[in-house]
């Protein structure tokens, strides 16, 4: 599978693109959301507040998968799969990490948007919140730009290894 580039997912996971969580129910059927993301250090990190199911079902089993797709400025394609670790006040300091999210997603990098990150930020600590550290098991990191199809996967994929 024509898989990005170094280069080209670090801009990918830089930008403020939604991911989409599925979690587990109780019966194994999977349940899935929108959610913000943040990538740093080789691990996810997600928040949301405890009254919310999604993040109920990771406290309760922490197997999910995050998928991330854009098709601007690059079409591409991430998956993770691993166990997400819930991290809770006092225990931990959520904030650090929750400011930077309401900065990559309402900030959107530019300068002029501090006063609504700040207001976000504000409303965000007066909720009951979490933070969830994803730790990868399995990576999926596809650019669209390059795919060619099933077929091509299976051939990319022996001439790859006749190379090996």
């Amino acid at each position: 599978m024509p898989r990005m580039k170094d280069d080209v997912l670090a801009d990918f996971l830089l930008a403020p693109h939604v991911g989409v969580i599925a979690t587990l129910r109780r019966d194994g059927r999977p349940y899935t959301v929108p959610v913000w993301w943040l990538h740093d250090d080789g691990v996810f990190w997600l928040t949301g507040t405890t009254n919310r199911i999604w993040c109920r079902q990771l406290k309760e089993d922490p197997r999910c998968s995050l998928c991330i797709e854009a098709m601007a400025p690059v079409a591409g394609h991430v998956e993770v799969d691993g166990d997400a670790e819930t991290l809770e006040l006092p225990d931990f300091d959520i904030w650090p990490i929750s400011r930077r999210l309401a900065e990559k997603y309402v900030g959107r990098v530019d300068p002029g948007n501090a006063a609504a990150v700040d207001r976000f930020f504000a409303n965000m600590q007066t909720e009951p919140r979490m933070l969830f550290r994803l730790t990868p098991v399995v990576w999926r990191a596809i650019d669209m730009r390059v795919y060619r199809g099933k077929r091509a996967d299976r051939e990319y994929q022996a001439e790859s290894s006749d190379q090996a």
